[in-house]
């Protein structure tokens, strides 16, 4: 009967540093089947008692069903106790969730080829003393043609299929021009300002025309600006964005608008000497529509044209790219096809 008793004693003591150490689930369960269960501590001391007199049943069974009771309790308290602290850390984890946190098999990630286009241009013209300038592509009537000298009635509103909006004189812009007197009107030459952006016009989607995309606008106003300066501007960024010193240029007469005189210039191409698949075997590719800013479009500005005089020149963003990376079809710029846009 004594050692019952003692046995009785050591269970507690046991039960109580199996709980103690039991930190999931998994560890509770075990206790419970250690000391409750069919093969368990109390079923070991209930079968002990079959040997026992009639008085020592009567002393040791109310005991033993009382430590039964105990640990039933105890282990109900434990578990209890256990599923609370669960279910805080999961609402912790919740709660201060890190969404920037590595996650495995990450899919890596980089910058579309038009930013990082974008970013290498105007580190370009930066280097050469430039402002980046922006501006709207939900434009007015006046900035988009009448202050560029396009007036209503003038052709070249024909050759830009305008995108025009429901609200008066509104429009998507067709060329990234209208930052040229927007800018002018903010500050007093001297003037030098690189724009990107997108432009809209409404025409028929192929391999090389789209109704979106992408322009780089150059201005400079400022006392005795002239040809020579607009040349030397577009033969250093030719060179740096070609990476390629020795490149030459073929200047053309033109005709846009908002200059005069106009000129179409022309790269030697980067990639051959003798004609290859890129310049059509020609040896020039044709890039920079440019010309010594109008005066009109000066007067516009609020630019003195008896003191000041200035050049522009805009190019393609996506000729750019397609020239330098040898992509022959404009749509996929804004596509999603990830073997594609991986090459960037």
């Amino acid at each position: 009967m004594e050692k019952i008793e003692n046995q009785i004693k050591s269970l507690k003591q046991e039960l109580a540093t199996a709980l103690a150490a039991a930190k999931n689930e998994q560890a509770l369960e075990a206790v419970r089947v250690d000391f409750l269960g069919r093969q368990g501590h109390i079923a070991k001391l209930m079968e002990s008692l079959k040997t026992a007199s009639l008085e020592e049943k009567r002393v040791l069974g109310p005991l033993l069903n009382e430590l039964k009771q105990q640990i039933t309790q105890l282990y109900t308290e434990k578990k209890e106790a256990l599923i609370s602290q669960i279910l805080q850390q999961q609402l912790f984890k919740k709660q201060y969730f890190d969404v920037s946190a590595s996650l495995a098999n990450q899919t890596p990630a980089h910058l579309h080829i038009y930013t990082q286009l974008i970013q290498e241009l105007e580190n370009i013209f930066i280097s050469m003393g430039y402002k980046i300038a922006d501006g709207p592509e939900v434009e007015t009537e006046f900035y988009n043609f009448e202050a560029l000298n396009i007036p209503k009635d003038h052709p070249a509103r024909d050759m830009q299929d305008t995108f025009w909006l429901t609200l008066p004189n509104m429009l998507l812009r067709t060329h990234t021009s209208n930052v040229q007197v927007r800018e002018m009107e903010k500050q007093e030459p001297p003037l030098a300002i690189f724009a990107t952006g997108r432009t809209y016009r409404h025409e028929a989607i192929d391999a090389k025309h789209d109704i979106l995309f992408s322009q780089g606008e150059v201005l400079m106003v400022d006392e005795n600006i002239s040809m020579a300066n607009l040349l030397a501007t577009a033969k250093t960024f030719l060179q740096a964005i070609f990476d390629k010193k020795d490149i030459k240029m073929r200047v053309r007469t033109g005709y846009f608008p908002f200059v005069e005189p106009a000129v179409e210039i022309d790269a030697s191409c980067p990639f051959c000497t003798n004609g290859c698949s890129v310049c059509k075997k020609t040896t020039w590719i044709e890039l920079l529509g440019a010309g010594l800013v109008h005066p009109n479009v000066l007067k516009c500005g609020g630019i003195n044209t008896e003191k000041y005089s200035g050049f522009a020149l805009g190019f393609g963003l996506e000729r750019i790219a397609m020239i330098r990376y040898g992509i022959n079809d404009i749509r996929l710029f804004h596509s999603s096809k990830i073997p594609f846009l991986d090459q960037f």
